[in-house]
């Protein structure tokens, strides 16, 4: 016996129980809590058992076509470390996915037929063999996966048309029943506008068919064409549980995050969020000549414009990774991606999502609303609240025991405090960069109004006001 080995494993058992020290377990417990479902108040999703959740996902288009097992592994345990808890990818993938074959030989159809997806006996013999190891890794990693049955293209594009309404809802079914046991969330659509009645045809069968396959046992959303929202075309159809914008490409918030809170105010109530805003590294409004690329700063400030307008989740992505770019495999580039999708996995924007996760986490999350009326236009509103890139936006709850301000540049804005109800208040300031929080002062809330400006005065760096009605001792901002 080797002594020392097992005086090892005595010392760390001891530690464990000591310092209550244990091993992590794995992150699929979160599927322990029930399947999800839309709130009672329809704002947000949460699990059967009542527990919220907040949506964090990645864009991953071409993650089945693209990426071997090894790789889809170093991906999918790359996104599981970072708190991401759904990854966003595509059956019949947009990039030639129903004619170029996935990393071992094999394509999704037979004759390039929905209603013939290409099956064969055995394991690991076929392409729906490798989406299932995908998807299996990802719901032992404790991620659910944002489920596209197919992209656009094949939908809407007359050269690439393949689904009528019939073998779109064979299609469905196939994928309802096989993946009925999985936590997959369904997201029609791919990026394409619904202009036709064919379009509307085929989808309304796709989700038809999907329900007839799993019994309904899953969410159903549709990812739009850039700047649109799913609600343009179906916020009235009962299949679809919550609306998915695509407010797309773009650093600013006029006319594209503003979208957020249209689709929040919209009735019949649904929850909202954004499933493709702008990438990390991606060229800005697709003219990267004239406007360069985007940057980690440019991806925060999306996360919470929408978050702060009423989205109950948000999506990232990174310009090399939804296509899984590598050069060591010569696949032509898509507008230009500044790297590999390996070397990608460690930009900054990835690792700053969780920092809003948790901070909407830390505070009363199902009764959490949007409030433009908390900050006080200032005699130039294109200063406060601001537009462009500089808009200051505001969240609050619906009992005024907490209010948030999202502030993308040092400058000074002023707050509605009649919004916090307690007579006294303990203010933060929150860094979107690295999570910390900093309580800079507890006062009186007798003013109707306070002036505020954060740490980097006059500089592009983003902080978020938190003000708490002390009563009620809340954590610091973004802990349990």
């Amino acid at each position: 016996m080797n002594f020392p080995v097992l005086s090892n494993l005595l010392l760390l058992t001891v530690l464990f129980s000591y310092f209550d020290l244990k091993p992590k377990q794995p992150e699929q417990d979160i599927f322990s809590h029930g399947k999800l479902k839309v709130s009672e108040n329809k704002r947000f999703l949460q699990y059967q058992d009542g527990t919220p959740f907040f949506y964090l996902g990645d864009t991953a288009w071409e993650l089945f076509h693209r990426l071997n097992k090894e790789e889809a592994d170093k991906y999918l345990e790359d996104r599981a470390g970072k708190g991401f808890n759904v990854i966003q990818a595509v059956a019949l993938a947009e990039l030639d996915g129903h004619t170029v074959p996935n990393p071992y030989g094999y394509l999704p159809l037979d004759d390039l037929d929905p209603a013939q997806p290409a099956v064969r006996e055995g394991a690991d013999n076929d392409y729906w063999d490798h989406v299932d190891y995908i998807i299996d890794k990802a719901n032992e990693l404790g991620m659910y996966i944002g489920f596209l049955p197919t992209w656009g293209r094949y939908w809407h594009d007359e050269e690439s048309l393949i689904f009528t309404p019939e073998n779109a809802r064979m299609y469905g079914e196939f994928l309802g029943r096989r993946y009925k046991d999985k936590n997959i969330i369904w997201i029609l659509g791919g990026d394409r506008e619904v202009t036709s009645d064919l379009h509307y045809a085929i989808t309304r069968a796709m989700a038809e068919g999907i329900k007839a396959g799993d019994g309904g046992t899953h969410l159903i959303s549709f990812h739009p064409r850039g700047a649109r929202s799913s609600a343009e075309s179906f916020h009235n159809d009962d299949w679809l549980d919550f609306n998915m914008l695509q407010n797309g490409h773009s650093p600013d918030y006029t006319n594209r995050y503003s979208k957020t809170l249209e689709d929040y105010n919209r009735e019949p109530v649904k929850p909202v969020f954004d499933g493709e805003p702008l990438y990390e590294d991606h060229p800005l409004n697709f003219d990267a000549a004239r406007q360069g690329h985007s940057l980690a700063a440019d991806v925060r400030r999306t996360l919470y414009w929408n978050l702060f307008e009423g989205a109950f989740g948000h999506t990232y992505g990174h310009h090399s990774i939804w296509q899984m770019y590598d050069p060591e495999k010569k696949r032509r580039p898509v507008n230009n991606p500044l790297m590999s999708w390996k070397e990608a996995l460690d930009q900054p924007g990835a690792s700053q999502m969780i920092h809003g996760k948790k901070l909407m986490e830390s505070r009363p999350f199902l009764t959490r609303i949007p409030d433009p009326s908390i900050i006080v236009k200032g005699e130039i509103p294109t200063s406060i609240p601001g537009e462009g890139r500089y808009r200051f936006v505001a969240t609050r709850d619906t009992d005024g025991t907490y209010a948030m301000v999202y502030c993308p540049v040092g400058r000074s804005f002023t707050v509605n405090m009649k919004v916090i109800k307690g007579m006294k208040v303990k203010a933060w300031w929150y860094n979107p960069r690295n999570g910390e929080a900093n309580l800079f002062e507890t006062f009186d809330n007798v003013q109707d109004e306070r002036t505020f400006i954060s740490p980097d005065k006059g500089e592009l760096t983003d902080w978020i006001l938190v003000l708490d009605d002390a009563a009620f001792n809340y954590p610091a901002p973004g802990k349990e």
